[in-house]
């Protein structure tokens, strides 16, 4: 072979249903492709109409627009090949996930993707039709396989096929979701296919927030031993060029973060993306001067910008002077404003109205749920003022368990760490402030026993099992489908266990009504996990 073949991956940040700026996006990647020299430049799935459409793709004009994008784009390009995700239809008219390919202003074939996922957060068989064929194409003296994320999820998938027919190289382009630790995932099945078939494997992903999903991008070249070559960093847009072939090929190899990290830049990207393609002017967040609002308004603070960030204290009479310092020291750290607001008179007025009502019923959570609800309302008041979106701050440990109240703490539009258990949340916090060489977070937040203050005296521990002991709990309940006299064959006590899953599966009701937020474990409170509401089974 004459030369090197440049190969670049366009990780970029498609916007769902903004087929216009997509194409843009497309066409002005391309242009650096070129000018890097680049032979073949690569699109994640389904980059022009974005993902996943959902059903929008149920709307022929929607399907129609992103067809024309395609050819605008097969039209436009000159001097580069270019492959790129979009929507086609068969000959029957039926929609199909498509790849196509470019060159010199005119369409040098079309794949459809093989292999539908319908699982997780999947429902690509409710509006794909499967493609039957491979698909090999020329660049220069070379040849190139190409396939569609799910389709080396399958081991005797079109990449031996594609081998088989006389493929130098094989392209994946994907819409690849994120969870913690997921790229060890991708390159290890990268790896496999390029070692059983001699061939470099290049995965193209795409990047940014779209809803509850985050695409964390992590693009890479694969050598045909199964060593990386080439990969591009994880949660920003990058062109990321590879010359496959010659003695000095491969190309940059950006560093992996730690967990901790990781989790925290798919939090912000994930808060980015929602406040800015949702057109949001900035973020309020009620802080209680705990970790979960402390540790939101971090994210919302490296997402957006302290001059887009608001804090709000909104006291009780149970809430403690501590925690009012402890959420202006965080503000002042941050450097965002805060404001506070008392709850006192409202929450005086509610329980006025309502005593004649409960006259002779002692105190409860009812009164606890009030003063939550009297925090949802004015925060909510803030946002139809102002236009920003409020972040709550719940975690997945109390959504899981219900340790939360339905049109109170769960009241607002964006639910940032909802996926993340509190254990988690403590360790990405002690990660944050190290990160930033101080105490951003005041250590005694961090080292406080957690409580809601609706009461005095209040700590979580009154309600819940120990975090230590309660998440391990939740993360084989609701994340592996354990069964009670599984996880108290491993060891966890049998009434702790059964408590558990009884707060969860009556918390379905809540969960149904909460905010959508950033999906991080592999089976996320959300499309993921999708329960009755009504169910009497005994877990």
């Amino acid at each position: 072979m004459s030369q090197p073949l440049r190969l670049a991956l366009a990780q970029v940040n498609a916007t769902v249903g903004d087929i216009a700026g997509n194409v843009r996006t497309v066409l002005a990647a391309c242009g650096r492709a070129r000018e890097a020299g680049a032979h073949l430049v690569v699109f994640p799935e389904m980059v022009l109409p974005g993902y996943p459409p959902e059903d929008l793709l149920l709307r022929a004009s929607f399907v129609e627009e992103n067809l024309a994008a395609w050819r605008e784009v097969a039209g436009s390009v000159r001097g580069v090949t270019v492959v790129a995700g979009f929507v086609d239809r068969d000959a029957r008219g039926r929609v199909c996930n498509a790849a196509g390919v470019a060159e010199g202003g005119r369409v040098l074939g079309v794949y459809r993707k093989m292999h539908l996922p319908n699982y997780g957060v999947f429902d690509e068989m409710r509006y794909f039709r499967r493609g039957t064929e491979p698909m090999v194409f020329p660049v220069g003296d070379r040849r190139v396989g190409i396939t569609i994320c799910e389709d080396i999820w399958v081991r005797r998938g079109p990449v031996a096929r594609e081998a088989k027919e006389g493929a130098n190289l094989i392209l994946n382009i994907s819409a690849s979701p994120y969870h913690a630790g997921k790229w060890e995932v991708r390159r290890d099945l990268v790896a496999a296919h390029a070692r059983r078939n001699g061939l470099p494997v290049a995965y193209c992903n795409l990047v940014g927030g779209q809803d509850e999903l985050v695409f964390d991008g992590g693009s890479m070249v694969v050598g045909p031993k199964g060593d990386v070559i080439a990969r591009a960093a994880m949660f920003s847009e990058e062109m990321l060029l590879c010359d496959i072939g010659g003695p000095s090929g491969g190309g940059t190899i950006a560093p992996i973060p730690s967990l901790e990290e990781e989790i925290f830049r798919a939090l912000v990207l994930g808060t980015r993306d929602y406040v800015e393609k949702n057109r949001f002017p900035g973020a309020i967040i009620g802080l209680s001067g705990g970790i979960d609002s402390s540790i939101v308004a971090a994210v919302a603070v490296e997402a957006l910008g302290p001059s887009r960030v608001l804090g709000v204290t909104l006291s009780s009479p149970f809430t403690s002077r501590e925690s009012v310092e402890d959420a202006h020291a965080l503000s002042r750290n941050l450097g965002i404003r805060c404001i506070d607001l008392s709850i006192a008179e409202a929450f005086g007025a509610l329980t006025g109205t309502l005593a004649e009502t409960f006259a002779g019923r002692a105190a409860d959570t009812t009164e606890e749920n009030l003063q939550a609800r009297v925090r949802g309302t004015i925060l909510m008041a803030l946002s139809n003022k102002f236009g920003s979106l409020v972040l709550t701050t719940g975690n997945k440990s109390e959504m899981s368990v219900g340790y939360a109240t339905l049109y109170g703490d769960m009241a607002g539009g964006f639910a940032v760490i909802k996926d993340l258990f509190k254990t988690m949340v403590y360790r990405v916090s002690r990660w944050y402030n190290k990160s930033r060489g101080r105490d951003v977070i005041p250590e005694r937040v961090l080292t406080k026993p957690p409580s809601a203050e609706l009461r005095p005296g209040q700590k979580d521990s009154d309600s819940l099992p120990e975090y230590d002991l309660l998440d391990p709990i939740l993360k084989m309940y609701v994340e592996e489908d354990r069964s009670v006299p599984e996880m108290a064959a491993a060891g966890y006590p049998e009434d702790v266990v059964r408590r558990v899953v009884k707060l969860v599966d009556g918390s379905e009701y809540k969960r149904r009504q909460a905010p959508p937020g950033v999906k991080i474990t592999p089976r996320a409170l959300g499309k993921d996990r999708r329960m009755p509401i009504t169910n009497r089974s005994n877990g």
